[in-house]
């Protein structure tokens, strides 16, 4: 296989997690006696321009069905998160009723309802109609397609270029990189401004974050990566944010490469702490099989014990990232026996590959539940102060990234 984006031939393997489901595929209790789709998901570094990437990708509509079941207003945090983000960008930017704002990847809405609240015109563009139809329920007018240099040339066409494109944890999702790159160019204007989150490479390779790899994410991204798309796009990065959300992500700023606007000292910082870490060695990538190998034999090694105790054990949260953990541990409902989230999508559904069942938290039953294991650890302070009431019970949290934690 060649890189996405420079085209070089790929020999490094960087983690492989051998065969798993897609992680956001969850069942129904008619599909358990169906064979279940498998994919490789095995990860590769590109020495060249050092983007790391999944070897083997699905079709894309096989990831993002209708029936997707992430829903990002699920999460109070990020909730708060995005407001924030909003009222900031239609500051520093004046943005008005005359500005035009879209998102890539809109999701349920969880964004543009506040430039919505606030009467600046803007347009979702969300794949995914289960989530397409929730932000519509908000009064956001939604595009619901892949986003690409086709569908903003449309755009363009249509006079609907951007003074603000928006694109939060979508990034990493998209099999063509460089088409969805020159899409955002061609479909912002000549003073416009883009934005981007995703998830720190640096961070994930730091705190062992190998549960963030999933067939869903085809690049695992650093600023060094993603400066070099950029320029091969005609769009130049001058601001960079470090940011808490997802276990440690960067916010981007992107516009015109002509734009006169300044590269702030933000980025070339940001690209020489990335270098002294070595981000643009092999070293560094060498290695981090190990690390995910001793996550995976810690958490089964804990079950087991737990198991052979007579203790009980659940989880809360069935996030992606808990799909790959359990499913490259290979753990069944003998020992996690099932698995509460707040999200009504998932609720009476079971986890791709372990079939482990999922249930409203207010099935939680502290007297005769003594862990509770928190798959999404970057939310883990939200979820125990939501579930305060167990630790009276003597209900113990745990979190298995990047080992055996204990809360409190």
């Amino acid at each position: 296989m060649n890189c996405r984006h420079c085209k070089v031939l790929l020999t490094e393997t960087f983690l492989d997690l051998g065969f798993a489901p897609p992680s956001n595929n969850y069942l129904k209790e008619s599909d358990l006696s169906r064979p279940e789709k498998y994919f490789p998901l095995k990860i590769m570094v590109c020495k060249n321009c050092w983007l790391v990437q999944t070897q083997d990708y699905t079709k894309a509509d096989e990831l993002f069905n209708p029936d997707y079941a992430y829903f990002s207003s699920t999460s109070v945090s990020f909730l708060a998160h995005a407001k924030n983000f909003a009222d900031t960008l239609t500051k520093s930017l004046g943005l008005n009723k005359s500005s035009f704002v879209i998102e890539v990847a809109s999701n349920d809405g969880y964004l543009l309802k506040n430039f919505v609240n606030s009467y600046i015109p803007c347009l979702g563009i969300e794949p995914t109609s289960s989530t397409a139809r929730a932000a519509e329920k908000l009064g956001i007018p939604v595009l619901q397609e892949f986003f690409g240099a086709e569908t903003a040339k449309k755009l363009a066409a249509e006079d609907k270029l951007a003074d603000l494109i928006v694109g939060n944890n979508v990034y990493a999702h998209v099999p063509d990189i460089n088409d969805f790159t020159l899409g955002l160019k061609a479909v912002l204007k000549p003073a416009g401004t883009i934005t981007l989150e995703f998830p720190h490479l640096m961070k994930l390779i730091s705190l062992n974050q190998f549960d963030t790899i999933y067939h869903e994410h085809f690049s695992y991204l650093s600023l060094n990566t993603v400066n070099y798309i950029f320029k091969a796009s005609g769009l130049r990065i001058f601001d960079v944010e470090k940011l808490s959300t997802h276990g440690g992500s960067l916010r981007i700023f992107g516009c015109h490469s002509e734009d006169k606007r300044i590269t702030r000292e933000t980025v070339p910082n940001l690209l020489y702490e990335e270098e002294q870490f070595g981000l643009k060695s092999l070293k560094t990538y060498q290695g981090f099989q190990e690390r995910a190998d001793e996550v995976k034999n810690e958490l089964i090694e804990f079950l087991v014990k737990q198991f052979h105790s007579g203790k009980k054990v659940v989880a809360y949260g069935a996030a992606a990232k808990g799909n790959t953990l359990l499913n490259y541990a290979g753990i069944k409902p003998d020992l996690l026996s099932e698995i509460y989230d707040a999200s009504s999508s998932k609720q009476g559904k079971y986890m791709p590959g372990s079939h482990i069942p999922i249930k409203a938290p207010s099935d939680l039953n502290p007297i005769d539940t003594d862990y509770v294991l928190i798959l999404p650890w970057n939310i883990a302070s939200e979820i125990i102060n939501q579930n305060i009431a167990l630790l009276d019970h003597g209900v113990q949290f745990i979190t298995a990234i990047p080992k055996i934690k204990y809360f409190p």
